[in-house]
């Protein structure tokens, strides 16, 4: 029988409540979240034996059932695929916060699957989910130094608001999510309208005050529900072995640390590692396979421990980074625009040795992605696709599709730029960046990010301003911290943290956080961010020499758009019957392409810009509608004795009544006008069946009557009779008449 037990938090006026005991019991912890009418259920599990994996094989998946939103999943099969770009986001925005918070040496395979069971877009099952992710270990026998919790904060009106709803959402500039422990943040990803880096410190700072709440919370259900901690064997490396190892390769080591150029330390490291673990090899070769894979292992964990330290020290005491720069250096700069004639824009950024290059294509605005979740299907006309070929760090390996990184490194440009795109109506187009990254070296997102921004002005996208973005790095030791400016692959590898931050001069655009320690403090994220304005700008000035706006025309290869609104009630008159009309128009223009959306919008999109007019023209033919009293210049198109039609516009014509020719008597149409003529009518009256009447003669100036010569008559004497004169009064009678 299950033990169940609930518990209940008000969040900011909405239910947070906590079901355990009841579900997934023979896992290692297990809980079913609910906010308000969300519900996600967070399960832990753990291996049995410690992975002989390099690394910490912790795995987190949220998935989005489709029956959570009451829909059935498209598709032949009818059953949910491969993750969607929003839980893919959402499994690593799980991850990175959890992550850190293990024991050093906990090598044990652990996941976390959360599934969303009930959704309410508007009480996000996100971070629902990363809450659950961690009472599910929270509640385990698993070694986790958490709770963690983590929300959205938006800015609404200028007010912060937590866990903002969708409504919220669109009213704000500021979209950020925040991670952390009672004490520290250790995640942000965000992305806002350019705002100034301020503002966006009190916003992680307001998220934080309510993860201190929930994990309060979480400790009261861990402290009351929670298994006792096992003791997991932790993998550690044997103080002689390192001793060993150090003698006999830690000078050389030390020396290759300060070679400058990456590729000839990363060979110079990898020539030192080889040569210590051949060493071992050689001198245990009666050991055990296992045995002895385990200790080469740890060897070249040793050779790892001695670069990590000999870096950390050399930018902690001596303030020299491995290739040489100071803390807040940027590395060598190039931009560069129109690489390619045929796409429509291209660009390609480098910094040191990590390049990206960028090209835009401009669609037509069907060609937009559809975005089928747990919510209302949705449209997105800016896309930006991320590509890592093995080739970029010197290496080989497989092809396949786009991976976690890929997706989430797109996902970081593509929010960063997308504050600056222009709306439909000032640039109806559909916008795709593809950022091919050809040489790595750290940062290869945020130079995405600054070849982007050329390669769309390269294009003619009208952005409101350039963006550039740089990588921030942390070395921590005790008390004391350096912060480095446009850190490379090792400061990244071996570094406390790897703080993203893109904008324009004015703001923020878009910010990613990760860190390896605990957390950070206010003084640390101010102090990191002001360094990477400061960066930031020098970046936007080496951008804004090649191209500081958007061109004012597209690319020649490029397709020009033209944007038409028609009535409604005129969609069927444009298409025409099966199709008939449109596709006409479509082969008469030189496949030009149409859209039509249902609010009357018209779309017509073609390389040229004469074939595009004279589709308009045959629309705006096709949608006219005559209006009493407005006068044509018409072609007669038929004569009759009654009078003649009238073509005012392909398509549409009216009777002239040969009584409405001329002003004077007409005895004959042909006498005005005859088949093919042109002549002027006036609209004098449209029946209820839409039949037009015209009139020439109301176009014509009205004749002008002759006037005749005024004649004064004569004057007439007035001649008074007396009243006596009269001799008799004379009386007349009618005559008579029958009755009948």
């Amino acid at each position: 029988m299950s033990e169940r037990k609930t518990f209940k938090m008000d969040f900011d006026g909405r239910d947070l409540i906590v079901e355990t005991g009841e579900m997934a019991k023979q896992a290692a912890g297990a809980v079913l979240i609910r906010y308000e009418d969300t519900a996600v259920l967070s399960v832990s599990a753990v291996g049995k034996q410690p992975s002989t994996a390099g690394f910490f094989p912790l795995m987190v998946l949220y998935t989005e059932k489709m029956y959570a939103a009451g829909k059935i999943p498209g598709g032949f099969l009818k059953r949910e695929g491969r993750p969607s770009d929003n839980e893919t986001l959402t499994s690593r925005l799980i991850d990175r916060p959890i992550r850190p918070l293990f024991p050093k040496g906990f090598k044990y395979d652990l996941q976390l699957i959360n599934t969303v069971m009930s959704a309410n877009t508007d009480y996000t099952p996100e971070m629902t989910a990363m809450i659950g992710s961690s009472l599910a270990l929270g509640i385990s026998d698993i070694p986790f130094m958490g709770p963690i919790a983590g929300v959205n904060v938006g800015r609404v009106d200028g007010k912060l608001v937590v866990n903002p709803t969708k409504a919220q959402k669109e009213l704000s500039d500021i979209t950020l999510t925040v991670a952390g422990t009672k004490k520290a943040i250790n995640m942000v990803e965000s992305h806002a309208k350019i705002v100034n880096e301020t503002d966006m410190l009190d916003a992680i700072l307001f998220g934080h005050e309510w993860i201190k709440k929930i994990c309060a919370f979480q400790e009261e259900i861990i402290a009351e529900v929670g298994k006792e901690k096992v003791e997991y064997t932790l993998k550690t490396i044997d103080e002689e072995l390192t001793t060993e190892v150090s003698n006999l390769i830690k000078a050389e080591l030390v020396k290759a640390v300060s070679i400058e150029e990456k590729l000839a330390r990363g060979v110079a490291i990898s020539e030192l590692t080889n040569k210590a673990v051949a060493t071992f090899e050689e001198n245990n070769q009666g050991m055990d396979k296992d045995d002895l894979r385990s200790l080469l292992n740890d060897v070249k964990g040793v050779c790892s421990q001695i670069v990590q330290d000999e870096m950390r020290r050399a930018i902690s005491e001596d303030k020299i980074r491995p290739d040489g720069r100071g803390l807040d250096e940027l590395r060598a700069l190039e931009s560069k625009i129109d690489i390619f004639t045929r796409t429509h824009g291209s660009a390609m950024f480098t910094r040191g040795q990590t390049q990206a290059l960028a090209l835009t294509t401009l669609g037509s605005l069907s060609e937009h992605k559809k975005i089928d979740g747990m919510d209302e299907m949705q449209k997105k006309t800016f896309m930006l696709h991320y590509n890592f070929p093995q080739y970029s760090v010197g290496e080989t390996g497989r092809y396949v599709g786009a991976g976690r990184r890929e997706i989430g490194h797109g996902m970081l440009g593509e929010r960063a730029l997308r504050q600056v795109m222009p709306n439909e109506e000032d640039f109806p187009y559909t916008v795709r960046v593809v950022s091919e990254v050809l040489e790595s070296n750290g940062s290869s997102s945020q130079a995405t990010i600054c070849a982007g921004s050329m390669s769309l002005m390269a294009a003619g996208v009208p952005i409101k301003a350039p963006v550039a973005g740089i990588a921030m790095g942390l070395i921590k030791e005790g008390d004391f911290y350096s912060i480095l400016t446009d850190i490379q692959g090792m400061e990244d590898h071996y570094g406390d943290m790897d703080f993203k931050v893109a904008g324009t001069k004015d703001g923020i655009t878009a910010l990613q956080m990760d860190i390896k320690i605990d957390g950070l403090s206010r003084d640390i994220l101010f102090e990191a961010l002001e360094q990477a304005r400061i960066a930031r700008l020098q970046i936007l000035d080496n951008m804004n020499s090649i191209i500081d706006a958007g061109r004012k025309e597209v690319s020649d290869f490029a397709p020009k758009v033209r944007l038409m609104n028609i009535d409604p009630d005129k969609i069927r008159d444009v298409i025409g019957p099966g199709g008939k009309q449109i596709t006409k128009i479509i082969e008469s223009c030189n496949d030009v392409k149409i859209d039509i959306e249902q609010d009357g919008r018209v779309t017509i999109m073609h390389t040229n810009n004469e074939d595009i007019d004279k589709a308009i023209a045959i629309i705006t033919d096709i949608i006219r509608v005559a209006k009493v009293g407005e006068v044509y210049n018409g072609k007669v198109v038929r004569v009759e004795k009654f009078g003649c039609f009238v073509e005012l516009w392909k398509g549409t014509d009216g009777l002239c009544h040969i009584s409405k020719l001329d002003h004077s008597r007409v005895n004959k149409v042909e006498d005005i006008c005859n088949f093919g003529d042109i002549i002027s009518v006036k609209v004098i009256g449209i029946d209820d069946r839409g039949r037009i009447d015209l009139s020439r003669k109301d176009t014509l100036p009205k004749p002008k009557v002759e006037k005749k010569p005024f004649v004064k008559a004569p004057e007439v004497k007035k001649v008074e009779v007396k009243k006596e004169e009269v001799k008799e009064e004379v009386k007349v009678e009618a005559p008579k008449t029958d009755e009948k």
